[in-house]
């Protein structure tokens, strides 16, 4: 039986928030399966937190190589993705994004994703200058409707510029230019064209397991996943509530009493949201200080392996802060060291770096 440290320990592993990987920018995106990145800044944290010597140049090379691409993926928000990846499991969750899109019934799904790609094809552009060409096709319609369709349907990568975070406050979409396999017809991870899926599992496991169906399931937006789960070769092991988990022979599994060091993690941090428990990092009474009404999931750091409080940077001229929000009683001087590091990187002109904490 796993208890919730086991639990716990066994995730940061495989997310390389026990030890930094020893690789490059790239291989961390890979290992993760993707980290969300509905803004430009978070992902550089997201890896430099996990990577051994990180350094901002190579991720923005990564991104300008399309190595790595910057795309709608899992629960139809924006990731960064290898370019690989991408290729491989944007038709796999193809039928969840065009499920969503379905929220506005009076689009005609098919015509507007053949004039994006159209359009597209001769060069990127903003949604605010897609968005009235689109409506020159379709007079009368919502403009907003017909832009989240396209962004639903069809595949699409955010152009990366020479911003200090490699995309710019208002981002050019363009066609990925890769050869995307056929999509399956349905959301329903049983139905025929399910030949990704296992793969999908499989990565899955590696970076966030042990898991549940339902814990794969809030990742992905997948559904049946439980049948293809069982009829796999995985390992099932039991929690401390009694849960079936399952997870790949031979995954690590440190146990519960390895140590856990300091870690920030920047806001939407792919981790806080990869698991329909997420008790094994963040505690359920903790859960509306991170993630707020407004849909924003706040950056949060981890001592002792658990969520312990969120964090933010105040900049002033020259001087930058982190300012340190504890859920509980939390002592700075624990903090520091990596406190400072992440400010260092994060931001590396400033001239004077401090921490600061905030009452709750």
């Amino acid at each position: 039986m796993l208890s919730l440290r086991d639990l716990n320990r066994a995730t940061l592993a495989r997310q390389h928030l026990l030890s930094r990987h020893d690789g490059d920018a790239a291989d961390v995106v890979h290992r993760l399966v993707g980290l969300q990145a509905q803004e430009p800044r978070p992902p550089y944290l997201g890896v430099w937190t996990r990577l051994e010597g990180f350094r901002r140049a190579d991720l923005h090379a990564a991104l300008h190589a399309r190595t790595l691409v910057r795309a709608t993926m899992w629960r139809a928000t924006l990731h960064l993705m290898t370019a690989a990846d991408f290729a491989a499991f944007r038709p796999v969750v193809a039928p969840v994004l065009a499920a969503a899109a379905r929220r506005f019934p009076e689009v005609d799904f098919d015509a507007v994703a053949a004039a994006a790609h159209r359009l597209l094809a001769a060069g990127p552009l903003t949604f605010n200058e897609l968005r009235p060409k689109l409506l020159e096709e379709f007079p009368g319609a919502y403009d907003r409707a017909l832009g989240y369709a396209v962004r639903m349907l069809t595949p699409l990568v955010v152009e990366p510029t020479q911003d200090r975070w490699s995309y710019p406050r208002e981002p050019a979409f363009g066609l990925p230019g890769l050869p995307m396999e056929a999509a399956p017809a349905s959301p329903d991870a049983s139905a025929p064209a399910s030949g990704g899926v296992p793969a999908l599992v499989e990565r899955y496991l590696a970076a966030f397991g042990p898991a549940t169906p339902a814990d794969v399931q809030t990742w992905s937006g997948l559904r049946g996943l439980r049948k293809i789960m069982t009829g796999m070769d995985l390992e099932r092991v039991t929690d401390f509530a009694g849960r079936e988990l399952f997870d790949l022979p031979g995954a690590p599994r440190p146990g519960g009493d390895v140590p856990a060091p300091v870690r920030f993690l920047p806001d939407f941090d792919t981790l806080i949201l990869g698991h329909d428990d997420r008790t094994r990092v963040l505690a359920d009474e903790h859960k509306s200080l991170v993630a707020t009404k407004n849909l924003r999931v706040r950056a949060v750091y981890l001592v002792d392996g658990f969520a312990a409080g969120t964090w933010q940077i105040k900049r002033s001229g020259k001087k930058a802060t982190l300012l340190v929000t504890p859920f509980g009683k939390t002592d700075l001087d624990d903090l520091e060291e990596e406190g400072l590091r992440l400010l260092a990187f994060a931001e590396p002109d400033a001239t004077s770096s401090a921490l600061e904490l905030v009452d709750p």
